[in-house]
């Protein structure tokens, strides 16, 4: 059974007139884009969000990803250091972009990442993943395992750095959004630490980030750039201004250049165009939801970061916010834990959910905690 609650419905304030318009890119520079605000959850933009692409290098964001989940589980370690193995050496060496990692250099795992993330080092995903799972085929099988687990559902990668496997690596720009706020959202200080840096040096060799966007949209700080001749050029990028964070996916350009402006076009779209209200405070009580054994017959519901929408510039719809869950709740519950989503629908754009968390602990009901809660229930 899903319950639903309306928590409210909000006619927005007028908001300022608009000077000069900015457009989303148009079709045929971006066939696919995408533009997701991080801050409220909101879609702004979805073009062939779930047709399926080859990714290229922006393969290597799962594999940054995975890198990070595997640091926080203890599995990797920054300093750790890694000898090339000469089998991957032999397959990687000078093979598209690369860090020039010598045959059997002892490396660190940090300059691995850095060497992935900055410079799209083709050697240093395989260095990379041969170092920590083993074998290649092992750490992309933990790709997949993690992809999956992320909630990747068109997504499927068959290398660590998306050389050509004859299309065996595709992805959605709907998956990559999501796989860029999980990161992001997961995993801040390291990636801060390893995203957007404008050049890396390994073994006496300075290389450029060839991304299109950090030092040229303000607040710009990455992903990823991607190519392959059948499906063009790719970016999965991500900007934050005045606390409010987007990320964006645009693919199948026909050249670089027009990628480059498709992304930047896309962003500031993005920022100029919508404005952002905060219906409700970090940490504010929405509403409850009903609990069955639990000592006690409620818990209350709150969204941690708070409520918010993005509107375009000039509107003024009414937006309504319901509270769903399948219930009732069964104890325990943990306080923090996610046991509901706010449903927010604003006219004119697309519906989002927003996840609530128990307010507190819901232990499960002893024998007085059965009968009053039956009382309560009858008494209803």
């Amino acid at each position: 059974m899903i319950a639903f609650a309306t928590v409210g419905i909000f006619a927005a304030q007028p908001l300022s007139a608009q000077v000069a318009r900015v457009q989303p890119p148009a079709q045929e520079d971006a066939p696919i884009a995408y533009l997701q605000d991080l801050t409220s959850g909101q879609v702004l933009l979805s073009r062939e969000a779930d047709r399926r692409f080859m990714p290229a290098s922006i393969t290597k964001v799962m594999t940054t990803f995975l890198s990070f989940e595997w640091i926080e589980e203890g599995r990797l370690v920054p300093r750790q250091v890694f000898t090339v193995d000469p089998v991957v050496w032999d397959e990687w060496n000078n093979v598209g972009s690369t860090m020039f990692l010598p045959n059997r250099a002892r490396v660190t795992v940090d300059d691995l990442i850095h060497g992935v993330t900055t410079v799209s080092a083709n050697d240093g995903a395989a260095a990379l993943a041969h170092g920590a799972a083993g074998s290649i085929e092992a750490w992309v099988s933990a790709m997949n395992a993690k992809a999956r687990e992320t909630g990747m559902r068109d997504s499927h990668f068959g290398t660590p750095n998306g050389w050509m496997d004859n299309g065996k690596t595709f992805t959605t720009a709907r998956d990559l959004g999501l796989l860029a706020a999980t990161m992001i959202r997961k995993h801040p200080s390291k990636y801060r630490h390893y995203v957007g840096r404008t050049e890396f040096t390994y073994n006496g060799i300075t290389q450029p980030n060839h991304d299109p966007i950090s030092g040229r949209v303000p607040g710009a700080d990455g992903i990823k750039t991607g190519f392959t001749n059948q499906a063009g050029y790719g970016f999965l990028g991500s900007a934050e201004r005045k606390g409010r964070r987007l990320v964006m996916v645009v693919a199948g350009s026909p050249r670089s250049s027009v990628r480059d402006r498709a992304a930047r076009q896309l962003l500031e779209w993005g920022f100029q165009e919508f404005e952002q209200t905060r219906l409700l405070a970090r940490g504010a009580i929405l509403g409850e939801a009903q609990v069955q054994g639990g000592d006690t017959g409620a818990v209350d519901l709150v969204a941690p970061q708070g409520v918010f929408v993005s509107l375009p510039k000039g509107a003024d719809p009414k937006v309504k916010m319901t509270i769903t869950y399948r219930g009732p709740l069964r104890a325990p519950i943990a306080a923090n834990e996610q046991v509901a989503e706010l449903l927010v629908q604003a006219d004119g754009m697309p519906e989002y959910r927003v996840p609530l968390h128990a307010a507190e602990d819901v232990g499960e009901a002893g024998i007085l905690d059965q009968v009053a809660n039956g009382i309560r229930g009858w008494l209803r």
